[in-house]
């Protein structure tokens, strides 16, 4: 810039030369007028003439000097202003920071009037300096930088901030989550454990010896994102895995040819005996890749020693819902029974869940017993009564295990724990698993393994979401619209148990063979509803958000969100019934101006983040560009999943917050001695 203000400056000088030169008359009655004044003056002896060429020399030499000088002067205010930029505090408010721009913008507001002024006076010749005085104006294309920077700056600074922000929310999030998920022995004695649980199988040699950059370019093309130490490489066929043949048959039977990604990587990882955290879409497979490897633990112990009456069980697991773990416990049961007609020994499993009687199921405890799926109300009863103990178990799953937090099982799982006396093999499972459990279960693994296909809370590609906008009033009579776009089964989700029994009730009366299942049904009903709508005997399954959990409805083409749930990881497990197994399915949702905005941007960016169509009124929802950029490794909220919001916007983080405070309140008033019968000693 300062180049192209010089060169123009030179040849205007040169055109002025040129006018001197060839206006000889000028300079001639020049010349006389100045020989008549110095005639005239008393101290013209003292006068020296100076040639024209002298003069013009001079005058050059005098305008190249002011410009040299002035360019220097700029060079310097702007280091110090460089200076002065990389001396500040990092750490100041935003509030600071806007009032440093205020009073920034007005100095550069006075700088700039100066420099009008100056810039005024520049053809002005100055007599005491003997020369001009030369300054440039800042170009369009010089304030257009400037101004670009500054924003750019801004932006970094703002994104710093809100990075730290969440960064401390966090914390305090992962500090109200307490002690790590240890025993009370292990922590009362400072037990940590660093080495995994030993397991007698072994990758295979030629999976050994495959080399780094070829398994990193399997796991690309399958999406597979892994995080830990040691990780063996993915293994794309079950016959290497060295499964009896008769759980190839069962796999076979079962329509099962290869594995899908979370298979391929965890079924290896877990067979080694290393703690895992599986994070898989809807409809993976997380299922078999905790099962199977829990069943060569067993029948390995079996084969070993067999297990006598009333000791057991080997391995644990544990599900949020009654349903889930019914459908796990059955796949176990489907598995055993190949093994049991192979001439393997008999496998004895038990699911522990409430609404049947816990006699009978302590019965079949003191048999003897290899596996348990159980839910964490009816385990903690059991263990609590001594009708059980996990002194010989050794494996522990929590599938859902995002949801056991989230629906308050989190003291009950901490029990458990307690009853643990050795080191056991620990696994994670969910579809959604938020930023938060993440860091809180890498606080409890021995040298974790994260195996991630697709991000945490992804929605599956298989399934065509489709959004409608449907007044209150009108929803049922459009239900019965929104039917005809497939055959049965199709699942109709519902907020509340009074909606589910007015849908169900509505369909009944319009000809339509459905049933229906919420919380208020016994446990013999709900899970006859479920086997009926299995069965293939009713066309039409309506329930709460029991049926979302983890259920596997493998022939499900439609599902119907009749209520927008109100966390956007409700949503990923409702049209996760569909599109299961590579099968495509639709998921049809209704809105209307009862839903949150939050909500609403959570939904829009994930049909955006899954290319899905968007309806106009998502469209018009405005969201903040740093809400769906990646600000210190995590995209959207970090306390839900929502991509719509932050963590310093979650609503569920809200409510979580206000539940803890009414929770504490409540301990601090019953401490109180007039609260307490014992500590009242008087007359009441």
């Amino acid at each position: 810039i300062y180049g192209c203000n010089f060169c123009c400056l030179f040849s205007t000088i040169i055109i002025y030369v040129i006018i001197m030169n060839d206006n000889s008359l000028y300079d001639n009655n020049r010349m006389k007028d100045e020989k008549e004044e110095s005639n005239k003056d008393d101290s013209s002896d003292d006068f020296v003439y100076e040639p024209l060429s002298v003069r013009k020399k001079r005058f050059m030499d005098n305008l190249v000097s002011s410009f040299v000088e002035e360019k220097k002067n700029k060079k310097k205010k702007e280091d110090k202003n460089y200076e002065h930029e990389e001396k500040k505090d990092a750490n100041d408010s935003i509030n600071d920071k806007e009032d440093k721009k205020y009073s920034n913008n007005n100095n550069d507001n006075n700088n700039n009037n100066n420099n009008n002024n100056n810039n005024n006076n520049n053809n002005i010749c100055d007599d005491n300096n003997d020369g001009f005085k030369v300054d440039f104006r800042k170009t369009l294309l010089e304030t257009f930088h400037k101004i670009r920077l500054e924003k750019k700056n801004d932006e970094i600074d703002e994104t710093e901030e809100i990075r730290k922000r969440e960064e401390k929310l966090l914390a305090q999030v992962s500090k109200a989550l307490n002690a790590p998920l240890q025993s009370v022995k292990e922590r009362a004695k400072g037990i940590v454990y660093k080495e995994n649980v030993e397991s007698i199988w072994k990758l295979p040699k030629k999976y050994k010896l495959l080399k780094k950059s070829y398994v990193e370019k399997i796991r690309r093309i399958f999406y597979i994102d892994v995080n830990g130490d040691d990780i063996p490489a993915p293994i794309k066929n079950f016959k290497d895995m060295k499964f009896p043949k008769a759980i190839l048959k069962g796999l076979r039977k079962k329509n099962i040819k290869k594995p899908t990604q979370i298979q391929m990587q965890g079924l290896p990882s877990i067979l080694l005996g290393r703690d895992i955290i599986g994070i898989a879409f809807t409809g993976s497979g997380k299922t078999i890749v905790f099962v199977l490897p829990l069943i060569m633990k067993c029948l390995e112990a079996e084969i070993r020693c067999k297990l006598e009456e009333g000791e057991g069980p080997i391995g644990l697991i544990i599900c949020p819902s009654r349903e889930l773990a019914t459908q796990t416990h059955n796949i176990i049961k489907y598995f055993c029974e190949f093994l049991y007609k192979d001439n393997f020994p008999t496998l004895r499993s038990l699911c522990m869940i409430g609404g049947i009687s816990a006699y009978e199921q302590g019965r079949e405890i003191q048999k003897g017993i290899h596996m348990i799926v159980a839910t964490p109300g009816r385990l903690n009863d059991m263990l609590n009564k001594k009708r059980m103990t996990l002194e010989q178990c050794r494996y522990l799953c929590f599938d859902e295990a995002d949801r056991l937090i989230d629906l308050g099982f989190e003291e009950e799982v901490r029990n458990t724990l307690d009853h643990f006396s050795n080191q056991r093999q620990t696994l994670l499972f969910s579809a959604t698993m938020p930023k938060k459990i993440q860091e809180f279960a890498k606080s409890t693994l021995v040298n974790p393994i994260i195996i991630n296909v697709g991000r945490a809370g992804a929605a599956n590609l298989d399934v065509i979401q489709e959004v409608e906008y449907v007044k209150e009033e009108f929803k049922l009579s459009y239900l019965l619209e929104v039917l005809q776009k497939t055959g049965p089964p199709v699942l109709i989700f519902c907020e509340n148990k009074k909606d589910v029994d007015d849908v169900h009730e509505y369909l009944l009366l319009k000809g339509v063979n459905a049933v229906a299942i919420h919380g208020n049904l016994g446990q013999s009903e709900r899970q006859e509803a479920i086997n009926l709508f299995r069965e293939g005997k009713k066309d039409i399954l309506v329930g709460t958000d029991v049926a979302s959990k983890g259920l596997d409805f493998p022939s499900i083409e439609h599902v119907i969100n009749y209520d927008m749930p109100k966390d956007i990881e409700n949503y990923v497990h409702r049209i996760g019934r569909t599109g299961r197994c590579g099968k495509t399915g639709i998921a049809t949702t209704f809105i209307n101006k009862n839903q949150e905005e939050a909500i609403l941007l959570d939904l829009k960016a994930l049909l955006i983040e899954a290319k899905q169509k968007i309806p106009p009124f998502l469209e018009m929802l405005d969201s903040k560009g740093l809400n769906l950029k990646e600000i210190g490794g995590v995209k959207g909220c970090s306390y839900c999943g929502g991509l719509g919001h932050r963590i310093t916007q979650c609503s569920k983080l809200e409510s979580q917050r206000n539940k803890q405070t009414l929770v504490t309140n409540k301990d601090i008033l019953s401490n109180n001695k007039y609260n307490s019968m014992n500590a009242y000693t008087g007359d009441w």
